[in-house]
């Protein structure tokens, strides 16, 4: 990733800069912010750490960098007095504090990463899903997306997407041939058409993945429950294994803006049936 470093504490950079560059990333440092904001006008970064200090609102800051990009950066507050909801509902995906904790940074870094590949992903129209069976196409659902990080920005509302996918597609695919593989595909969507509540919007958003958006959640585990629930349900899904072969389907939990991974499930399919494991 390329990397841009928003602080005039020398000490906090020395502590970040060495770590990033060491993993690959390419950095660049700025103490200055205004001079920082006309760097980002002509350099697309991919993640941006930040300290607003001595500024007590850091939503100013924030806004005026996200309106003087062209793309969309992953941006990190740091500081050792703001809280993480705080800096979510400020218009940061995430928050670091001071002093910085190398736990915390790789952290950071993970969802960042995790966050930043998806947009990409979801974002890259070469391959398009078409709507089908209450299933959106996933261009349709790459600007569901984009809404749900704008709306963080914006309004601090949090989204949270649950994947479901045959994450040994390809294996199915060269063992038992791709009407095989096909059909596994479709009897997953199929049954996750079902499952899902009338409010679910489901997209699929791979060639046997499919994603739920979960939006503006009532409480703080609703969605960590609604994927148990699913992982549990998936369990009684019949006969999407060929006799002889194994399907893998991986349920995994990420919220919006933070890209944090809250939940990995793998369900097992084979002649001896479903059996759900932590990944």
């Amino acid at each position: 990733m390329k990397v841009l470093i928003i602080d005039r504490d020398t000490l906090s950079t020395q502590l970040i800069r060495p770590k990033l560059e060491a993993m690959g990333h390419v950095v660049t440092e700025e103490p200055v912010k205004n001079n920082a904001l006309e760097i980002l006008e002509k350099t697309a970064f991919d993640c941006v750490f930040l300290d607003p200090a001595p500024l007590n609102n850091a939503r100013p800051v924030i806004l005026g960098m996200r309106r003087a990009v062209t793309n969309y950066p992953y941006m990190v507050l740091m500081s050792q007095d703001i809280q993480r909801g705080e800096a979510l509902k400020a218009g940061a995906n995430d928050l670091l504090p001071k002093p910085i904790d190398a736990a915390l940074l790789d952290k950071s870094l993970d969802n960042a990463l995790r966050l930043t590949r998806l947009i990409r992903r979801i974002g890259d129209d070469s391959e398009d899903f078409p709507s089908a069976g209450g299933v959106i196409a996933k261009s349709a659902f790459n600007q569901l997306f984009l809404s749900g990080l704008d709306r963080a920005d914006r309004y601090g509302e949090r989204t949270f997407l649950l994947f479901i996918g045959i994450s040994n597609y390809q294996e199915v695919l060269e063992m038992d041939g791709p009407q095989a593989a096909a059909y596994s595909a479709a009897k997953l969507s199929n049954y996750l058409v079902r499952l899902r509540r009338q409010s679910d919007i489901i997209a699929q958003t791979g060639k046997s993945e499919y994603c739920l958006m979960l939006q503006r959640p009532q409480y703080e585990t609703e969605p960590r429950e609604a994927a148990n629930r699913f992982a549990d349900a998936l369990t009684q899904l019949k006969d999407i294994a060929q006799p002889g072969s194994t399907v893998d389907v991986h349920v995994t939990l990420l919220d919006l803006p933070v890209g944090e991974k809250h939940v990995e499930h793998i369900v097992r399919y084979s002649a001896d049936g479903a059996q759900r494991q932590e990944a």
